[in-house]
């Protein structure tokens, strides 16, 4: 046990009771440091904390400092970190069955929670591939796109992230990802402008810009009769918390019909409550055809679906006994279990309805700071995904970088976990887990925005 006595109850303050980060965590680092490759965890004097215990919002690091989590583990944990239903279930499965065989005598759980992702899903999605990241099942619907369709390419879009496998890396935009491994990249992805109205430089509208785009690459491209799919996130997670305009998804949906594409949308990050609805895709009520989930289903164990209608899922061929898309721990049932019980406290709980009434508590915070604070350009969000752009000054929308780096670290010093999303960094990203209390949440923003006004004064 750390220096702190007990086990977390979940609606802490934060209580430090070393520097941070405290002497344990720089002696793992330096640890850490010797075992792993480079380039996985940033180790420097002021970073990272090292994880002990977590419960609902709380974290507790090796030193016993208790710290408030806004990033909800980057939003995995929906029903809150050690969720007691969860922990319950995933002790119960593993002592009656950790490990099944896949694809060849599957594990009962896995029907269980393949109903129940079928109950849930919008629209006629009920056919499901598992798998045990966002980017595995990524992948996994790009290739359903190329069984369905014949063709393999694929639109993205500008600002996207749906993961670092190559598959999922090659429809990623970001440059810094993409370029050391350019050349064993597929590269029939073609890029196409997401609508982001605050930093639109198509000129003109950014809806009809984006879509335009979108159509041109379809109709006009001579690889545009090579495009089998359109693979969008409906709103941008690590891209800077970027919500489209109304309508978007909706253009999507239309073009797809027209020209024989498929359309996948990626909740990977979005899934399962954050935005108010069970999936953010609901808010403008269009169904994909393919719907990629991932983080919060697993409620804390790796675990992803594609999730799809009968008619595209048709075109896998019948199993012969030799799947062309498996892995050994296909349907893990202790992983199956721990989905079951996190979307059943999700529902019980009524953690969707909450995410939208607190993210609209949260929001009316965040926009109190654009009227105080020039650094904050703007917010955007919707339910417990809320971010804050902060520039340089709101003429020339030049990122603050910098500003964000600073307020991230002077966060966790006050015993907050905040994290920076976008291509520049600039992004405070907050989401939070369902369950966090209103008193955390308003000592969070609290202790934040000090941090940020102390930062802009003279």
């Amino acid at each position: 046990m750390t220096r702190n006595e007990g086990s977390l109850l979940g609606d802490e303050l934060p209580r430090l009771v070393t520097d941070v980060p405290g002497p344990a965590s720089r002696a793992l680092g330096r640890r850490l440091r010797a075992v792993e490759s480079r380039n996985l965890t940033r180790i420097a004097d002021d970073w990272p904390i090292f994880w002990v215990e977590a419960r609902g919002a709380a974290v507790r690091d090796a030193d016993g400092n208790t710290f408030l989590d806004l990033t909800g583990g980057f939003a995995v944990a929906a029903a809150g970190h050690a969720n007691p239903r969860v922990a319950d279930a995933v002790a119960e499965q593993v002592r009656r069955l950790p490990h099944a065989l896949g694809d060849v005598h599957p594990a009962e759980i896995k029907v269980r929670l393949l109903e129940r992702l079928a109950e849930l899903a919008p629209g006629d999605l009920r056919i499901s591939i598992l798998a045990g990241s966002g980017a595995e099942a990524v992948e996994a619907a790009l290739k359903t796109a190329v069984l369905r369709t014949g063709r393999a390419g694929v639109v993205a879009f500008t600002g996207a992230y749906h993961g670092l496998s190559y598959g999922a890396l090659a429809a990623t935009w970001g440059p810094h990802f993409r370029e050391p491994f350019r050349e064993q990249l597929y590269q029939g992805i073609l890029f196409a402008p997401y609508p982001h109205p605050y930093r639109w430089q198509g000129g003109g509208d950014p809806l009809a810009g984006s879509l335009d785009a979108v159509r041109n690459l379809l109709e006009r491209t001579p690889a545009g009769a090579r495009i089998g799919a359109v693979l969008v996130e409906p709103i941008q997670g690590r891209g800077g918390i970027v919500v489209p305009p109304p309508g978007f998804l909706r253009g999507l949906r239309e073009l797809c019909d027209r020209l024989g594409a498929v359309l996948v949308f990626d909740e990977v990050y979005t899934g399962f409550g954050r935005t108010g609805r069970w999936f953010a895709c609901e808010h403008e009520g269009v169904t994909p055809d393919l719907l990629v989930v991932g983080k919060a289903l697993g409620g804390g164990l790796p675990l992803s679906a594609v999730v799809g209608t009968p008619g595209v899922m048709q075109a896998w061929p019948p199993s012969t006994g030799e799947a062309i898309h498996t892995s050994t721990f296909l349907g893990n049932p202790v992983a199956c279990a721990a989905a079951l019980a996190h979307l059943e406290e999700i529902s019980e709980r009524d953690l969707v309805e909450r995410a939208g009434r607190l993210g609209r508590r949260l929001r009316e915070r965040l926009d109190d700071w654009v009227a105080r604070y020039a650094a904050v350009g703007e917010v955007r969000g919707v339910g417990l995904l809320q971010g804050v752009e902060l520039v340089a000054d709101r003429a020339s929308r030049a990122p603050a970088s910098e500003l964000a780096g600073r307020l991230v670290l002077a966060a966790l010093r006050r015993g907050i976990l905040l994290l920076s999303e976008g291509p520049a960094a600039n992004v405070l990203a907050f989401s939070p887990p369902l369950v966090i209390t209103e008193r955390q949440l308003d000592h969070a923003l609290t202790q934040i925005e000090h941090e940020l006004a102390r930062s802009l004064s003279p």
